[in-house]
């Protein structure tokens, strides 16, 4: 009986193993088209057994994670400014930077929403403005970061480093959603 038993656990670890080795698999082949896949694979892990091999899931899983990173980042920054270490012109560029991500937060909800309603008549025109929006978030992301050029200290250091990493979140994002439309629509 013990040995049955022992022989069972081993059996459930191994299916269980064999079925947590089959998401990864999913998540490293949807991330192969990304620049940054260390960052694709750990952020868009856990969407593995339910965006299998679907462009369109993963698509948007990428903006989904995107918009959460974001959002995140423009938390910190407001609260960066709360803070009142930065003074004079840094502060006024800091302000530009909240901006530009707000910005990218309402481009990234608009691409959300269309990858949530693609259609199969319109999948061309979609496709195109996922392109234009995710693209334009990335662009305020980057228009944060040239703000700050020039600009030493620890607080601007730290507020480097949340961007880029949003930057390569939105990059991956663009590149599944890439992946989307040369794929086709899917039903």
């Amino acid at each position: 009986m013990i040995r049955m038993s022992c022989i069972h656990h081993i059996f459930v670890t191994f299916m269980f193993l064999a079925w947590l080795a089959e998401g990864v698999n999913y998540v490293q082949d949807a991330c192969t088209v990304t620049r940054y896949r260390d960052i694709c694979v750990r952020t868009l892990a856990s969407f593995s057994n339910t965006a299998k091999r679907s462009p369109s899931k993963w698509a948007r899983a990428g903006v989904s994670v995107t918009i959460g990173e974001v959002k995140n980042v423009t938390q910190d920054l407001i609260a960066l400014k709360k803070q009142g270490v930065m003074k004079g012109m840094d502060i006024i560029t800091l302000s530009d930077c909240i901006e530009c991500f707000e910005e990218a937060v309402d481009e990234l909800y608009k691409s959300l929403n269309v990858l949530r309603n693609l259609s199969k008549s319109t999948f061309h025109i979609q496709m195109r403005d996922l392109n234009t929006w995710i693209s334009a978030a990335l662009t305020d992301e980057d228009t944060c970061l040239d703000g700050f050029e020039g600009i030493e200290g620890k607080q601007v250091e730290l507020l480097r480093k949340w961007v880029l990493n949003a930057s390569y979140v939105t990059s991956n994002a663009l590149a599944l959603v890439s992946k989307l439309a040369s794929t086709g629509f899917e039903s």
